[in-house]
């Protein structure tokens, strides 16, 4: 079963994530003129330890807390001012607006993800309201954590586990995909500098790096593909798979071959490896797309790079399922979907140089939105290689 999240929930969520009003791209024109056995990797959350699955206080904690939450992180771990960064937003936005306590787990690699499920879902002291699982990777164990635990409540951001007791959140990471897409051709057809980058008016060519080849981020390339081809006939677009989320100097590499080659542009969904990108396009004087969060303000030491951004609200997720607990209406054996119509996903122009984007581009991504929205345009979510 598929739902649209609560659109005034979400709408709150990122309202309060300080995140820009809508108009194709936000945030920059507008209109006129983005398991191994080692314990000790679990970290402290809502003032616990980390090292045992509780949050430290045991069954001293107070009656009146609204949820207990522990959160198990993706690939690459928190500091990566992308996905695990901006699910960690939503944690605390939940924190701060109603009290909760949690406690995160940073997994060393993807055999480690049904030890730490598990251990929250086996705590006692405390017990835990919700188990959050963050990353398409953790589908596999929780498929396996979550019969075994038929009373626990757990939530799954970028898969879906059929149990009734599992919400999961998909992103339609295509529809935001493409509008970067359409962006990106617009742009290097364009005699256009801002910033430390500029484009090259003898090369029609933009690229895309992508972390670990999987579903998820093959989503992100069809999309980009797609609206690189709705706006342009005449622009290609280079691929490169780096193989981790937390290999900056691959996807520097990967991306210098590509502007080397003549991109103008290069759109990554590379978790930490990202940072490679951004730093080959200050290298070259080439221009950059970020992922999951605003990253020329996250990665700010090269906003002057950094146009646009494909905002995926992981945070909103996180808010979402835990303000569900709370009120008891936990969205077990559904999978919830979050794509342009609710605000799930965002192409927001760079903090610095993104107000700089030509008028007539940015209403070329803004139309192309509305298109999207309104059943006009039909967005892959795979490409020809998978």
């Amino acid at each position: 079963m598929e739902s649209e999240i609560d659109r005034r929930r979400l709408l709150k969520a990122a309202s309060a994530a300080g995140l820009a009003g809508l108009a194709g791209c936000s945030g920059g024109p507008s209109g006129d003129g983005s398991d191994d056995e080692d314990d000790s990797d679990g970290s402290d959350g809502g003032g616990g330890d980390g090292s045992d699955g509780s949050d430290g206080d045991g069954a001293d904690g107070a009656d009146d807390v609204p949820a207990r939450v522990g959160i198990v992180y993706s690939d690459g771990g928190l500091g990566d001012n992308s996905f695990n960064d901006a699910a960690q937003q939503g944690l605390l936005q939940a924190e701060e607006e109603f009290g909760i306590e949690y406690n995160e787990a940073e997994p060393d690699g993807a055999g480690e993800f049904g030890r730490f499920q598990q251990r929250y879902a086996s705590s006692t002291d405390p017990a835990y309201d919700l188990v959050s699982c963050i990353g398409f990777n953790q589908g596999d164990a929780l498929s396996e954590t979550a019969p075994q635990y038929p009373d626990q409540d757990f939530m799954v951001v970028d898969t879906t586990v059929e149990e009734s007791n599992v919400a999961s959140y998909l992103f339609r990471e295509e529809e935001g995909s493409f509008l970067m897409g359409v962006l990106a051709a617009r742009l290097t057809e364009t005699d256009f500098a801002a910033g430390a980058g500029e484009t090259d008016p003898d090369s029609t060519n933009v690229g895309f790096v992508g972390g670990i080849d999987s579903p998820v981020i093959r989503r992100f390339q069809a999309g980009f593909e797609a609206g690189v081809d709705y706006a342009s006939d005449d622009v290609d677009v280079t691929t490169s798979y780096v193989g981790s989320y937390a290999d900056p100097s691959g996807g520097q590499e990967a991306a210098l071959s590509m502007y080397q080659s003549g991109a103008d542009i290069v759109y990554h969904a590379a978790g930490a490896t990202g940072v490679g990108v951004f730093q080959a396009a200050q290298a070259e004087g080439r221009f950059a797309f970020g992922v999951d969060q605003d990253q020329s303000i996250t990665e700010e030491s090269f906003a002057d790079v950094i146009l646009a951004s494909m905002v995926k609200r992981v945070d909103t997720a996180v808010y979402e399922s835990i303000a569900n607990v709370i009120d008891g209406e936990h969205q077990g054996g559904e999978t919830v979907a979050l794509g342009l119509e609710s605000d799930g996903v965002e192409c927001v122009y760079g903090n610095e140089i993104g107000d700089q984007v030509p008028d007539d581009i940015a209403t070329a991504v803004a139309d192309a939105r509305e298109e999207i929205i309104a059943g006009n345009v039909d967005v892959p979510d795979t490409t020809d290689g998978n």
